[in-house]
């Protein structure tokens, strides 16, 4: 940083502020919420400026106290915030119709994942048409590691980025743990093949089928899964060939960028 933006950093600072976003950027990282003593002891503040500032952060509901009133954490105003942010909003709208599409069409479920602190956040979800199916729940935070969603999001990113998204990853409930060696190779095929079709590491007899939707940048913004179900009556639904090419013309529709590699016609 040079000396000009220096001076602006100082110029334009606002302590206040500061203080709040430090507070709501602590307790996001923290499961069971801090006492008011230790986001003081882990900010470094004044005891005084800290119970102000969370007296506003409860007043404005950002922040919630525990029944005992002795513990602070985050609300979801912050989550609810994010999901009217006019981005969100309109990949979600342009999304769905195209999801709803190719669950009439493949008759099976589908559901779009985005990147959020360090695992995938699915915020957008279609059943298929049938009396049965899976799906993931609209909401859910999904594994980064050992999920199509979460492999397909760290292949399609610069080397800088995903190792950036693996820092900042914490292990979601049952997720299994990979070594480095095979999550690079995994990559590699996955960059090759422009999109992942393999066996559920969550649900028996389920095949994730993922493409990425591509920004600008030719990175993934965000990861579209069918957990395609076989058909073992006999009913002729579409084989799993089909859906993976109604999938790819779901995603190819949706990015902004043209196709990965792998993804070109033909």
């Amino acid at each position: 940083m040079d000396v000009e933006d220096t001076n602006d950093a100082d110029r334009y600072r606002a302590p206040a502020l500061d203080k709040g976003l430090d507070i709501l950027e602590l307790l996001s990282e923290q499961k069971e919420g801090l006492t008011r003593a230790e986001i003081t002891k882990l900010l470094g503040r004044n005891a005084s400026e800290m119970y102000r500032m969370l007296e506003r952060l409860v007043a404005r509901q950002y922040v919630v106290r525990s029944p005992g009133g002795d513990r602070y954490s985050l609300s979801l105003k912050l989550y609810a915030l994010a999901h009217r942010h006019p981005p969100m909003n309109r990949l979600i709208s342009e999304a769905l119709p195209v999801m709803q599409r190719f669950a009439d069409t493949a008759e099976q479920s589908v559901h779009l994942a985005v990147y959020d602190r360090g695992n995938l956040l699915v915020i957008a979800q279609v059943d298929g048409p049938g009396t049965w199916g899976i799906s993931v729940r609209l909401g859910s935070r999904v594994g980064l590691i050992d999920t199509g969603s979460g492999r397909v999001m760290l292949a399609f990113q610069t080397p800088e980025q995903r190792e950036h998204m693996l820092a900042e990853h914490t292990k979601v409930k049952g997720e299994i743990t990979l070594d480095a060696g095979a999550l690079e190779a995994a990559y590699r095929q996955i960059r090759e093949d422009g999109f992942s079709r393999k066996d559920s590491a969550q649900t028996v007899g389920v095949t994730d089928v993922t493409f990425p939707l591509l920004g600008p940048s030719g990175q993934a913004i965000a990861a579209l899964t069918c957990p395609y179900l076989r058909r073992i009556d006999e009913y002729v639904a579409p084989s799993i060939e089909d859906v993976t090419a109604l999938l790819k013309e779901a995603a190819a529709g949706l990015s902004i960028f043209p196709a990965a590699p792998g993804q070109d016609s033909g």
